[in-house]
Formats: structure tokens, sequence, C-alpha cells
């Protein structure tokens, strides 16, 4: 990073803007001069001038909607968009995921299964790291910001009738859900897969009736929302089990189990539970990733390569695959296990941005977008196995209706010294609130606080420096998925 900040420029001159959508501006104009092209997973602004101008608009309406923290519980006013258009999620059957953690990286993992297996996807997920577009996906990619503006001005009209016909009007996340849906039946897609944005039961992704409902493992998180126990979180999310569907649970707190089954048994849905009727067998460290057995529904499949770090991601791996087997009837209509070059290719190509992607080497700076304690004890762990840090820094920008101590103490053992910054987000927690946290859990002497996330990177990457260009020093950035995409924005890939 040069010591001019074009990119700090950009964002204080938007703003008339949502913050989030500035930065997500500012950093791909300057990403584009610093690294290339991006990858087409994460897409950048467009170089249309025109195209820009058109998707700006549309970014400026929806930011004029509600936020994803400010909920209204309810599913009558998606139900009602979705009545005016059509019902387009009816057309396609659909892969519903809730859960805490994991749902977009296994979200990932079930898409590229099911287009092995030639069928065209369409893929559902939140938050995005660093564009809007990410979130709704046809054929494995973000659907292009042409497309994109296309489908909200061809719903626009339907949206606005919905507005004033309800008390409230449709929500950021509600619109977006209603696009991801018209942009599927128009496609037309063989299968969606759909992640939650929060809980289940009122969720706006709910209007779907999902073949397979995957549930993740639930720990305590949104618990204004959801509640306060592992048993009242299971209740919210168990709302996506839908008549007759196979549920693929992940592994639970008891409590939480037992809710899920007895949903289950009231909608007379099969259930397959990881560790019983699926799940992985064996792990081993490999170059890049990790070497996997996996026990589907249908038999083992052994020698399976997924390019993601962590046990947290074996774990995801074996929810997905039981989750496709589920949707081809494995273990139900069929006894034979899917086709293993076919799983094991899918796997191989699998890229959850984000999460432990390694985006610069000398120093290494890792960024994952863990932003609970379940993620980040995930995160830790994985960290020392993949990784041979002699000394790790990490640098963290938290959202302030977080647990941002359980977070923090997750990652104590791991982190040297942390750097506390704080991302752009109207929901950022304050860098100096953060950092009275972070002295309290780390010590004073191992706290240092850099407000903007340019320099909190730039002191991290010095700290990491300190043992010489071979001593094995790292950073981790995390804390937020916003925190992680715009770290990804200025540094780049490696």
């Amino acid at each position: 990073m040069s010591d001019s900040d074009p990119f700090e420029e950009i964002v204080a001159a938007e703003t008339d803007r949502d913050p989030d959508l500035a930065v997500i501006e500012a950093g791909s104009r300057t990403l584009r001069t610093q690294s290339g092209p991006p990858r087409a997973d994460i897409p950048a602004r467009p170089e249309d001038p025109e195209v820009d101008k058109a998707l700006r608009e549309v970014e400026g309406e929806l930011a004029t909607r509600w936020g994803e923290t400010k909920l209204e519980p309810s599913v009558s006013r998606i139900t009602a968009l979705m009545d005016v258009l059509g019902e387009p999620q009816r057309s396609y059957p659909s892969v519903h995921i809730t859960g805490t953690n994991g749902k977009t990286s296994t979200a990932r993992m079930i898409e590229a299964l099911l287009g092995a297996f030639e069928l065209r996807t369409g893929r559902y997920t939140s938050p995005h790291v660093q564009s809007v577009t990410e979130r709704i996906s046809l054929d494995g990619a973000p659907i292009s910001a042409e497309r994109f503006i296309e489908t909200y001005r061809d719903i626009q009209p339907y949206v606005e009738m919905v507005d004033s016909q309800q008390e409230y009007r449709l929500s950021f996340f509600e619109v977006l859900t209603g696009m991801a849906y018209a942009a599927f039946a128009d496609a037309p897609v063989d299968v969606a897969v759909v992640e939650v944005g929060m809980g289940g039961s009122w969720d706006a992704t709910n209007v779907i009736d999902g073949d397979v409902a995957v549930v993740m493992p639930i720990e305590l998180d949104h618990t204004d929302r959801l509640g306060t126990t592992p048993a009242e979180i299971a209740t919210e999310k168990a709302g996506v089990i839908k008549q007759g569907a196979t549920v693929i649970m992940a592994q639970q707190p008891v409590e939480a189990a037992q809710v899920l089954l007895k949903k289950a048994v009231e909608v007379d849905a099969t259930v397959a539970r990881e560790g019983l009727e699926f799940g992985v067998v064996s792990r081993q460290v490999a170059v890049g990733g990790q070497l996997l057995t996996l026990r589907g529904l249908g038999g083992e499949y052994p020698e399976v390569f997924l390019p993601l770090h962590g046990a947290h991601q074996a774990h995801n791996a074996a929810v997905a695959l039981a989750a496709v087997e589920a949707f081809f009837g494995v273990g139900a209509q069929r006894a034979e296990p899917l086709d293993l070059d076919t799983v094991r290719n899918a796997f191989a190509a699998v890229a959850s941005p984000g999460r432990l992607e390694v985006v610069r080497r000398s120093p290494t700076v890792v960024l994952d977008a863990a932003h609970n304690p379940a993620g980040a004890r995930a995160a830790a762990e994985a960290l020392g196995e993949a990784f041979q840090f002699s000394r790790l820094i990490g640098v963290v920008g938290a959202s302030g209706d977080k647990n941002v101590r359980g977070l923090l103490e997750a990652f104590e053992p791991v982190f040297a010294e942390i750097v506390v910054t704080q991302n752009s987000s109207h929901r950022a927690m304050d860098a100096d609130e953060l950092a009275g946290i972070a002295v309290e859990v780390f010590g004073e002497e191992r706290v240092q606080v850099e407000p903007r996330l340019p320099d909190a990177l730039d002191a991290a990457v010095t700290l990491a420096e300190e043992e010489g260009e071979f001593a094995g020093g790292g950073v981790l950035v995390t804390g937020s998925v916003i925190t992680v995409g715009e770290a990804r924005l200025l540094l780049g890939r490696g």
C-alpha cells in the first residue's frame, strides 16, 4: 500500500451512499490497478460506465430499505411478493441450508457437486464478501451486473405494489431474495441452493419448500433475535424442515438435536445425522488443503481432496455430500453411491473466498470471516494445523452486535499480538471500544490500535516481519465479513 490512499478518498467521496456499498466501489476501483482482473467468483465494478452507473442506482435504491439487522419477524411481505410474481420459487426443487456457521462454504460445495452432475444450479448466499452481485449465482458464478440490474428492474413494479399494501416496505434482504428466486425461475435452474439469512421460520428465504433441509451446527449467535439457548435457536431454525423433506443434520448440541428431531417427526421428514448415517471417516493435511475419506448415505468415498483448511471444512464437506446424495435419492430410492470420480472432481474445484484464504505471501496474510466464538475457535484450530506460523498477528475489526469478547478469547492462544481496527460499516464496533475489550483479554502490551484498516494491515505486516523474512510470521484478518471483504480489496490476491 502506498502513502497516498485513493481507497479512503473514494469512500469519503461517497458519503451519500450506504457505507458498505461505498467500500465495495472504492475497493474494486483500487484493486484493478493493483492486481489485475479479480477471479470470477468475486466480481469487480463493471467496466462499462453506463452499466456501472445503472448498478450504482440499483444499489442506492436497495440501500434506502431496511438493512439486514433491522427485522420484523414475518414472511408476510415476501409471501405477497412471491404471489404477485407468480410463485417463481415453486418452479424448481431446492436445498435449504440453515445453522450458525459453515452455511456459505457448504452451499458452495453442494453447488459444485450438483453442477458436476450436470445440473444447472442457482445459489443464494449472504452476506457478500465484496459485491452484492455475489449473492445470486447461476452455474457456479455470480450473475453479471447487467443481469442483476435487469432482474431488479423486472420485479421493481411488483415490489412497489407490495410496499404499498404492507405495514412495512420490503427490506433489503427481502428484495434480494425475491430477485434470486425470480432469476432462478427465469434461467431456468434445475435446482436452487439457498442459505437462510437468519434463523429459519420467519426468514425471507423460507417461502421455498426445500426437498432437502440442511442444518449446520447450531451455536449461540443473534441471541437477541433467535433465543438464548441452543434449544430456542433450534426451534427457530427448524422452520426450514418441510413436510416429507430429507433433513441432513450436522453434529449438534444435544438439546438442539432433540428439537430438530421432534420437528422432523411432526412433518414426517427423514433424518440423516452426521456421525451416524454419514460423516468424516479420516482426514489428513495435504498441500493446499486436506485429503478426506467421507462416508455418505451410499457408502465410502476415499481420497477426496478438498482445497480448504480445517476440520470444520471437512465436516462441511461431509454434510454437503450427504445433502447431494439425499437430493438424488441415495439411501432411499437407490442404494449405490454417487460416481466417485465426479465427486472428487467437484470437491477439488471448490473455493470459498474469505474462509482461511491466503491473499499474500512473505509474510503470509490469511483472511477468515469468523465473527462469533464458534467460528473463531474453528479458525484458530485450523490455523495451527494448516500453517506453521512462528508468530501470528491478528487484525480484528468486529461488529458491535456480536459476542466480541468470546471471539477475542478464542483467538488469544494463537495471536502473538493483535491490531484492533474497524471497518466502514455503520455496524462496526469503535476501534477504541474494541481495544478496551482486547486489553482485558490479551494484556495491554499485546494490543495495538489502528482505526483505519489500511494502517492496521500495514502495522500487522510490520509486526509479522520483525522476526525476519524466513522466520514464519503471518497475519490473520478476521472479525467480520465486511472487514475481510475490505481487506481483500485492499490487498488483492496472493
